[in-house]
């Protein structure tokens, strides 16, 4: 049995949700949970590689402005709806527009039985479409909230994005923000509460190249940078705090028999520890600049022979909302009151920055279940959506408060 308390806070919103406006919102969510998953499903098939998330961006403009909110973008690209409140404090709902794939990747939306097939679709078409039905069910919500409700469609959120969206909006409303909740994905049994910091980093190896037959011998940037990969990842990485790392990209040379002048390597580092963060990235820049050492030994090279460069390609600072927040109070008591259980997460997500900051922020799903994200095999389900958009409705009210 849930304690008074627990009881007392499930009994509010429950009797929030039995308000006549708030009522006719959720009967709109009822019937209209098919038409978010068709929106869904048009702007996963808009392309939105990073730094290309217009197109994407202006529909999801039009559906905010049909569903009668004033819209503009920022000179960031960030799209943005209002509706106020009787006050000037506001809870942002944000969800990002870029994704990982690049131009040219086939976004075209495939069906197998319940399942929606495509790059995309669960991250973040899923989060992206969640906000358009919250925007039209603020439509059917004939009331006024005390704070103001921001709903952002963002950019820049994944890969070498930065997070310049969510900082764009940051720096806009901070004065304003009592809370900040990023739309990312799907499900709805999960809450992250605390941010993961990241580094990422582009390691670049140069020399001289030359031919495959009649250079053999000289120092070759790939020979070394591979050399560096191997001493780093035989480092033992710690229990606890969580850390990662990963070598998602490398590239360089120009034939299979051309010693390659240049190799170029982007790493991402993961840690919920910003000093263990600090120790992986020192360890990464002292193995590699050990590979490239091991080359040059190996072939008896000058030790000027090939040249080490690091940059800097994002920095995503950590954060913790506290145990005994509002923001996650509103949150369970939702959860309860939908019979919902939802476990605390870490992630990297748009929250990094406002919990960087201090302000209260968490991530959660937008409804219906999603897998194979940053793949070409990811899937959406929208069974159970109606209950996600329910669950984000009713949060948004319990943090801005009736009018009344």
């Amino acid at each position: 049995m849930a304690p008074p308390s627990a009881r007392a806070s499930e009994e509010t919103i429950a009797k929030l949700a039995q308000d006549p406006a708030c009522a006719a919102a959720l009967a709109w969510i009822a019937k209209n949970s098919d038409w978010v998953t068709e929106q869904q499903i048009l702007l996963a098939e808009i392309p939105a590689p990073e730094f290309h998330e217009a197109r994407r961006g202006q529909f999801l403009a039009n559906l905010f402005e049909a569903a009668g909110l004033p819209v503009h973008t920022d000179s960031a690209g960030n799209v943005i709806a209002k509706r106020p409140g009787s006050d000037s404090a506001a809870i942002l709902f944000v969800a990002h527009l870029d994704t990982v794939f690049p131009e040219g990747t086939d976004v075209r939306v495939k069906r197998d039985g319940h399942r929606l097939l495509a790059p995309g679709i669960s991250d973040n078409a899923a989060g992206l479409s969640a906000l358009a039905g919250l925007a039209r069910a603020f439509g059917e919500f004939a009331a006024r909230t005390r704070k103001t409700i921001i709903l952002a469609g963002d950019v820049g959120e994944e890969g070498e994005g930065n997070l310049r969206g969510i900082r764009a909006l940051v720096e806009t409303y901070r004065a304003q923000l009592a809370a900040v909740l990023a739309v990312d994905g799907a499900p709805v049994d999960y809450v992250a509460t605390q941010a993961i910091a990241s580094r990422r980093l582009e390691v670049v190896v140069t020399g001289p190249g030359g031919h495959s037959w009649s250079d053999f011998g000289a120092p070759n940037p790939i020979t070394a940078l591979s050399r560096g990969v191997v001493h780093f990842s035989s480092i033992r990485l710690p229990d606890e705090p969580r850390s990662t790392y990963n070598f998602g990209a490398i590239e360089g040379g120009t034939s299979v028999n051309s010693i390659p002048p240049r190799v170029a390597m982007k790493v991402d580092l993961r840690s919920e520890d910003a000093s263990e963060l600090i120790r992986l990235e020192s360890a990464l820049r002292a193995a590699i600049e050990a590979g490239v050492r091991d080359e040059i030994s190996a072939t008896r090279a000058s030790h000027d022979a090939l040249l080490l460069s690091f940059r800097s390609i994002g920095a995503r600072p950590s954060g913790k909302l506290q145990n005994n927040s509002p923001l996650l109070a509103a949150i369970r008591d939702v959860d309860r009151f939908l019979g919902v259980s939802s476990r605390l997460e870490s992630s990297s997500t748009d929250a990094n920055i406002p919990l960087s900051l201090g302000i209260p922020a968490v991530a959660l799903g937008g409804g219906g279940t999603g897998g194979g994200s940053h793949t070409l095999a990811e899937w959406y389900d929208p069974t159970g959506r109606e209950l996600g958009l329910k669950r984000l409705f009713l949060i948004a009210l319990a943090l801005a408060g009736l009018d009344r």
